[in-house]
């Protein structure tokens, strides 16, 4: 046990050493650490060749040389010096941050609890200096122009701390992830990285699409949708990973804002949210996003080691985020090689609801006198006669096409496989058979596409019902009973502060008193939701966000469910027009590449992979 304290101390200032020691711990959580602080003064110092060395993951050595400015013999003092820094001077400075580094930490708390060497030399030196960290003597050196900061025995006056660190190859591990997201995000930099002596990675300066594609692998390259849209100040770059690139851990997520890696929760929501309709189950998309934006917009000094940031208007940055990645998203890779065909007209016929009619819209978002309190009482009965599946009734999405009268889906602008060859045109090709009732089989320019007819029929009409219904303004239900519930500070601090934002999602909530709040107005397409939950969910997500997906989560799971009941079913035959037609509405589908829920609905296997397949040409 240690020894009690006494129980009276006096006011004392603390040694320099130890106050170094304590930011250290802020600073220095582990040799990744002291790799970003180092890579981050590199780059703000014009380094165009950077080079990482370490030993033991970091705990031994770390050896960072760049040809930056470098710095000169009189400033190295105050390189190593608390609180110095070239990079602000001022509260304005401050507020308009555009370096990485700034707080003047870094290197005096590196040297507290190291054995480290600071080399530089300028253009116009004759010859580099070096300054040892402990003595702050500085000597004459060699070395070309730039930087080289040389680290040693990682916590070796704190060995509490060094107790914390993991196995050289786990440290090591972390050390290289930063490596990794840092050349990420200067692609126009080349970076190398030795570990024991033994070169690991290393990358020459190119361009943003080459070296995502170097450090994530082929894969995200070969399944990844270029992304760059402005507003304003505000621009989004990079690129976002197709549904089928995503994995079972969210370890290849990479956001930078005004260069800098962060992992803020306003944005990463704002992606995932896009995502929310191609997603399976509980995958992760993949993706490399930069956001450059006014310095005065973001407050960057609100973490120690800076990954966090704070917006001051969040909710413009999180719906920007999310319109752009969404819109990216929509262009489905059925589409984005061959040219888009034009939007097939609306069909007139026995089954308009299947186009989002607006009597169909309708239903859902007015209450009725003796409407099923359940959303899946609507399919009982007759109430959508889509749902038997009846082969005339199918029929009149195309146009009328039916066993009896094929040709009549012809009407619509595409030829029959049979008369025409499949080109770029028409990128899923031409429809050949239906297999066991299940799937199409279509020939295209690339070779044999697979298609699940279930699967997308159901993207087509959840598309066709969300872009109906965003073309009607939001319905309101109001409550006969206002909903109360007893409310905390701060949820009724946000209703108050937020009128505006909540009025515009189709809800009326009043703070009946400094504890309870009153919901009296809900919206309509989700008047069977209970009222209470529902209220302190979007106050959540407008308090976090400054906007709230649930709503739009909730009624695309309505839409979904709608969307799978009526699609058509398997073991429904369908005639070669209607298959060809169904083809072509995917085509001109955004997401037409996975189900609401997810699951592809098609794939293609070229003539390489059949030829394989049957040892043609080997």
């Amino acid at each position: 046990m240690n020894a009690p304290l006494p129980s009276f101390r006096a006011i004392q200032a603390l040694p320099d050493n130890l106050i170094s020691q304590i930011a250290a711990g802020e600073v220095v959580e582990r040799p990744s650490a002291v790799v970003k602080e180092l890579l981050e003064n590199a780059l703000d110092a014009g380094a165009t060749q950077i080079t990482v060395r370490l030993e033991q993951g970091g705990i031994k050595r770390i050896s960072i040389t760049d040809n930056g400015r470098g710095i000169s013999p009189e400033q190295l003092p105050l390189a190593l010096a608390r609180h110095a820094t070239s990079k602000i001077t001022s509260l304005h400075d401050l507020e308009n941050v555009a370096t990485l580094g700034f707080r003047g930490e870094a290197l005096a708390s590196i040297a507290s609890v190291s054995q480290m060497t600071f080399t530089s030399r300028t253009a116009d030196a004759a010859h580099a200096c070096e300054i040892d960290g402990s003595t702050l003597v500085v000597t004459p050196s060699s070395g070309g122009q730039g930087s080289t900061v040389n680290v040693q025995d990682l916590y070796f006056n704190t060995p509490a701390r060094r107790k914390f660190l993991k196995s050289d190859q786990t440290e090591y591990g972390h050390c290289a992830e930063v490596v990794r997201r840092i050349a990420l995000s200067r692609p126009d930099v080349a970076f190398s990285l030795s570990h024991n002596g033994k070169t690991v990675d290393h990358w020459l300066a190119t361009e943003s699409a080459k070296r995502s594609a170097s450090i994530l692998g082929t894969e995200f390259a070969e399944a990844r949708l270029p992304l760059d849209e402005s507003a304003g100040t505000l621009r989004l770059y990079g690129f976002v990973g197709l549904p089928t690139a995503s994995k079972a851990r969210g370890d290849s997520q990479y956001f930078y804002v005004n260069g800098r890696f962060v992992r803020d929760k306003v944005l990463m929501h704002a992606v995932r949210a896009a995502y929310q309709d191609v997603l399976h189950g509980d995958r992760f998309p993949t993706y490399v996003l930069a956001l450059d934006l006014d310095p005065s917009l973001v407050d960057v000094n609100v973490h120690p080691s800076k990954i966090e940031v704070r917006f001051r208007d969040s909710r413009s940055i999180h719906q920007f985020i999310y319109h752009a990645v969404n819109r990216a998203l929509a262009l489905t890779s059925a589409t984005s090689f061959g040219t888009t065909p034009a939007p097939i007209p609306a069909p007139s016929g026995a089954m308009p609801w299947m186009r989002g009619s607006a009597e169909h819209l309708q239903a859902i978002l007015q209450p009725q006198p003796h409407q099923q309190t359940t959303f899946g009482g609507q399919f009982r009965g007759n109430t959508y006669p889509g749902v038997a599946q009846s082969p005339t009734q199918y029929g009149a999405l195309f146009n009328q096409a039916t066993p009896t009268n094929p040709s009549a889906a012809l009407g619509v602008g595409m030829p029959d496989a049979h008369q025409t060859n499949a080109n770029d045109e028409f990128p899923l090709g031409f429809a050949l058979a239906q297999l066991h009732g299940i799937y199409i089989l279509a020939q295209n320019a690339k070779g044999l596409v697979l298609v699940d007819m279930h699967a997308a029929h159901e993207r087509i009409l959840y598309e066709q019902l969300k872009d109906a219904l965003d073309e009607n303004a939001m319905q309101v239900q109001p409550l006969l009973i206002p909903v109360t519930f007893f409310a905390d500070d701060v949820e009724v601090g946000t209703v108050e502060e937020n009128q505006e934002i909540l009025k515009s999602l189709g809800f009326d909530i009043a703070a009946m008193s400094p504890t309870t709040l009153a919901v009296r107005a809900v919206p309509a397409l989700l008047k069977n939701a209970d009222a209470q939950t529902l209220a302190r969910d979007v106050l959540r997500d407008v308090r976090e966000f400054g906007g709230s997906r649930v709503l739009v989560e909730r009624r695309n799971a309505l839409l979904g469910t709608l969307a799978c009941h009526t699609a058509v079913r398997a073991n429904r035959h369908l005639t070669v027009p209607e298959m060809n037609a169904l083809l072509r509405q995917m085509e001109a589908t955004d997401r037409a590449d996975q189900c609401n829920h997810g699951r592809p609905t098609w794939s293609q296997l070229a003539m390489s992979d059949l030829d394989k397949l049957f040892l043609r040409g080997q």
